[in-house]
């Protein structure tokens, strides 16, 4: 079983190791038995929908997006564009989350017109306004996501669905409680950290998305993974009612050991100050 995913300017947004996260991702294919295919996506280089599975887009420094952001709207913005329609898993963090939101307005100097997948807009407000930098918690799916973050546009929704609640931290704006957006299976963040790494049932959620949508909901599911992880779904989705909305395709993949992934995550809430959110993420992923 094979997925590919295209790595989106991989040499200009790689701010903080964000490609930490394809390593994540294609480590836990493989100790799965399943072969991630990573394909470059560099400047000029057209993106067919049809050749990926999934996306990522990392974070770069202002300077460099204007020249992506021209870049993404002549050679992939259709493709891109037709991929997330299509319930394609896309992943950009940072930089490149900005550039899938309507503009970005920096401190000077034009704004950037995103491709607007995401109903947002992020504005700089300048050097006399702090930056938004250090850790950050928020509530994701039921848990927790943590990273570190360090932006100094702020970044406001319309309709976009956030991907989660600020608990600890900065997120969109410092204002809203806001962090990231969501539009179907395209998933923005500014959380760096690497993400993945300290997020192992974020990668398994990806991974779940990709093989669902690319393989069919009974082709790739390990029957007796589903059994023993069937308290997950609270009795109410199963792979005969993936419609369900609560439904979490992470589930039916193999268990892995992600002992040391969830102490990391754990010591980050700690140090966050929320220590029933850590005894929470241990408790329910012990071993």
């Amino acid at each position: 079983m094979t997925l590919t995913l295209g790595h989106l300017y991989p040499d200009q947004l790689n701010l903080y190791g964000d490609r930490g996260n394809i390593l994540v991702l294609r480590q836990r294919c493989q100790q799965r038995g399943i072969k991630l295919l990573v394909v470059s996506l560099g400047v000029g280089d057209a993106l067919a929908p049809d050749e990926y599975d999934m996306l990522f887009i990392g974070g770069g420094q202002d300077r460099e997006q204007a020249h992506l952001a021209q870049d993404l709207h002549e050679t992939k913005g259709i493709g891109l564009w037709a991929a997330i329609e299509d319930d394609m898993p896309v992943l950009a963090v940072c930089g490149g989350y900005q550039l899938l939101a309507h503009y970005y307005r920096p401190a000077s100097g034009p704004d950037m017109r995103g491709l607007g997948v995401f109903d947002a807009w992020t504005i700089h407000k300048g050097p006399r306004v702090a930056r938004c930098i250090g850790d950050i918690a928020i509530s994701w799916n039921g848990s927790t996501l943590v990273g570190f973050e360090n932006h100094g546009g702020r970044t406001y929704l319309g309709t976009a669905q956030p991907l989660g609640k600020v608990l600890k931290g900065h997120g969109n704006n410092a204002e809203d409680a806001s962090e990231g957006a969501i539009y179907r299976n395209a998933y923005g963040t500014y959380m760096h950290g690497s993400l993945l790494p300290k997020n192992p049932h974020f990668a398994d959620y990806l991974i779940g998305l990709a093989l669902r949508r690319t393989y069919g909901k009974n082709d790739w599911v390990d029957a007796a993974s589903f059994e023993e992880e069937g308290d997950l779904t609270n009795g109410v989705t199963t792979p005969d009612n993936p419609e369900a909305t609560d439904y979490d395709p992470s589930v039916v993949l193999t268990p892995l050991d992600d002992r040391l992934e969830w102490e990391a995550h754990a010591f980050l809430l700690e140090r966050m100050g929320l220590q029933n959110e850590a005894v929470a993420a241990l408790r329910t992923h012990s071993y």
